[in-house]
């Protein structure tokens, strides 16, 4: 049975968190991307998560909540974790922190893990949907492991409409890149680049930010080497553009497809997701990409950008 399409109107979000109660999958929008929603404390419904995404049991999952008072029922809370909450949630960040003993989450969230990343959204429809759930979410992005993440609605139906039971449709992300992850289970490190930037996490802090190795195991979402994937081939740092080529720019380029022809990150990160579901379902079996600054919000571009075009 194909998921049901359900509006951000108050009746669609009661119906969306009665059937997350029920132990169903809705995909809802968070100002990053469409997350894929689970109740969190039901075991067999966050392995439907695994197995309607087909992601890996070892990759942890992301819990959402409605307010910072619930996630201090679930993890150790600290001073930094309420020093960052305060400049930046709602919104695209997630913390790593200690899972606080006998917190009602499933261990399938976790990955079997002594820490829950954890964030409260900004978005108005995932509020909604988690005020009237009244419980914590998990939510990876709503589509298929390793491919390109969505950003509207019909990106999750066309990817997995045959796989959830349903999608509340709140129109276009506006972030457009996943959150920022940073562990607080030590030294503050980073632990996926995002919508909140290392040097504004470093300001509240009063701390340099450690950065996460490649070679280091899984500890949060996003960190699997091959990532966002479409199924063309993706050229990055393409200053000319080869025949038969689809063409992502940025700035002052000819292209097929521009993420923001003024050069604003900003407006690139929101476009990156959409425009690559766009040129993937041309043609083309190689997306050129232009080279992104790698400074700000350029950072989490191309750590998006670097897992599309690795090796599968």
């Amino acid at each position: 049975m194909p998921a049901l399409h359900l509006s951000a109107s108050t009746r669609d979000l009661t119906r969306a968190a009665e059937l997350l109660g029920q132990g169903d999958l809705v995909a809802f929008p968070t100002e990053t991307v469409y997350g894929l929603g689970a109740d969190a404390t039901q075991d067999q419904a966050v392995a439907r998560i695994y197995a309607a995404k087909g992601r890996p049991e070892f990759n942890p999952l992301i819990v959402h909540v409605a307010d910072i008072e619930a996630a201090k029922a679930l993890v150790v809370w600290s001073a930094e974790a309420e020093a960052l909450a305060r400049a930046f949630w709602p919104g695209p960040l997630t913390l790593v922190l200690p899972l606080r003993d006998g917190a009602p989450v499933s261990r399938l969230v976790t990955a079997g893990l002594d820490s829950l990343a954890i964030r409260l959204p900004a978005a108005p429809v995932a509020q909604g949907l988690l005020r009237a759930f009244g419980g914590p979410v998990a939510a990876p992005s709503a589509n298929r492991s390793g491919q390109i993440s969505p950003t509207r609605a019909n990106h999750v139906l066309n990817d997995l409409g045959d796989r959830i039971e349903a999608v509340v449709d709140g129109g276009p992300c506006t972030v457009g890149l996943e959150s920022t992850i940073l562990g607080l289970t030590g030294t503050p490190t980073l632990l996926r680049p995002g919508g909140v930037t290392e040097e504004a996490l470093s300001a509240v802090l009063g701390t340099r930010i450690a950065l996460r190795r490649e070679t280091d195991g899984i500890t949060a979402p996003g960190q699997t080497r091959s990532h966002y994937a479409p199924r063309a081939r993706v050229r990055l740092n393409a200053v000319d553009f080869e025949p038969g080529e689809a063409r992502l720019g940025f700035g002052k380029v000819d292209c097929d497809l521009n993420l923001s022809a003024e050069a604003d990150l900003t407006e690139a990160a929101a476009n990156l997701f959409e425009y690559l579901h766009r040129l993937d379902d041309g043609q083309a079996q190689t997306i050129a990409v232009s080279p992104i600054p790698h400074v700000g919000l350029g950072v989490a571009i191309n750590d998006r950008l670097s897992r599309a075009a690795a090796d599968r």
